[in-house]
């Protein structure tokens, strides 16, 4: 699943026989503005420069980003990290043969020397963030041609990645958030030697499999653990012989005894894209047309490589990734087009953008917003 490169955290807290979900997603850097004194009361013990800090290790820095999609957990002091199995997929077939299928059978790496390289692996550490929306903001006026908009802030995103990644030791990516109504940029470190440590059997790693996916409860160990290497300095290195394991600034400490009632929890990781500000035609065009377009034509390629998958394991462990993306976004969208007609999505949306509409047309407020909602009727399609 493709996602966006920020680092974000929401939080839920376990009371009594019910888990009360106080949802949302915050930047880390503005944790101690919004919402640290409300998570300190529900039980968090931790100070929000423990959290996010960029002149001290943090827990920031044992949360990093997997493979440019997943999110892995640095849980040693020797740079051991723990994902998902599938996010540890691709790898797992890679390194795999007919002789020796992990990605069947399972892999534990008896001594380091037995930690794997795939060809193309590579975690990215979070190092800071900042806000720079008025710096972008100001090179646009009402004015402009959405073409000169867009060449206006490509080219101060192309300044600021420049002035922070330090002569090419750091990857910059300024994002867009909420409708291009703001800008940060984040810094990020990548080691691109990862080797693999251990994964369980297919039939642990990928219980249930299609069926029990994007399902609750599920039952599958979805794990796999890997290990990032550097040079003797501890910078990233193209993989080598000579690289040791690296030393993080810092990592999670393991608790075998679980979790407790009552405990605090919180989750700190990458997340994927949100599509709720869609208005409502968008909504309803994806339910009629995106959605259920994307569903038969992931079933036809699914189909196609099932066909030869199953006649060829090493065409199998070749496809093995790819067919599982697929997979996974074939039930995505069918669950989307259940669940969004289920609860009349779209009509509820149309509903919120007449009310607002009504608002923005008032004498007082048209010249500014009359036109940000100019129709709020659902699509109407006839066969």
């Amino acid at each position: 699943m493709k996602q966006f490169k920020i680092t974000l955290i929401c939080f839920f807290v376990l009371l009594g026989s019910f888990v009360r979900a106080d949802e949302g997603m915050w930047f880390l850097m503005f944790i101690d503005r919004l919402n640290h004194r409300d998570m300190q009361k529900m039980g968090l013990q931790l100070t929000a420069e423990e959290i996010y800090s960029i002149n001290n290790h943090s827990l920031k820095d044992a949360i990093v980003q997997f493979n440019g999609g997943c999110t892995a957990e640095v849980i040693s002091k020797d740079g051991l990290l723990l994902t998902n199995h599938h996010c540890g997929y691709d790898a797992i077939a890679e390194l795999s043969t007919p002789e020796a299928n992990y990605l069947k059978n399972g892999y534990w790496a008896a001594t380091r020397k037995d930690e794997l390289k795939p060809a193309s692996l590579y975690v990215r550490f979070f190092v800071r963030m900042d806000d720079v929306s008025q710096r972008i903001l100001s090179k646009v006026n009402s004015s402009m041609t959405e073409a000169e908009r867009e060449k206006a802030i490509n080219q101060e995103i192309a300044l600021i990645e420049k002035e922070n990644n330090e002569g090419g030791k750091y990857t910059v990516s300024v994002r867009s958030f909420f409708q291009g109504n703001e800008f940060y940029y984040f810094v990020y470190q990548d080691y691109k030697d990862v080797r693999l440590v251990g994964t369980p059997p297919e039939s642990v790693g990928k219980y249930g499999g299609d069926t029990d996916n994007w399902e609750w409860p599920r039952h599958t160990g979805d794990f796999s653990m890997f290990r990032v290497y550097a040079d003797a300095n501890g910078q990233p290195a193209e993989y080598s012989a000579n690289n040791v394991p690296l030393k993080p600034k810092h990592h999670l400490p393991v608790n075998v005894g679980g979790v407790k009632e009552n405990d605090f929890a919180m989750i700190l990781g990458y997340p994927g894209r949100t599509n709720r500000w869609m208005p409502a035609g968008g909504i309803e065009q994806n339910v009629m047309f995106s959605y259920p377009a994307w569903v038969e034509g992931s079933k036809t390629g699914m189909d196609a490589m099932k066909k030869y998958m199953d006649k060829d394991e090493a065409v199998n462990l070749i496809y093995a990734s790819k067919y599982a993306g697929v997979a996974n976004y074939w039930k995505n969208r069918q669950g989307m087009i259940d669940a969004l007609t289920k609860f009349g999505t779209a009509k509820k949306k149309a509903e919120q953008e007449a009310k607002f509409n009504k608002w923005a047309n008032k004498p007082e407020n048209k010249a500014k917003y009359g036109n940000v909602v100019t129709c709020t009727c659902l699509l109407k399609w006839t066969s």
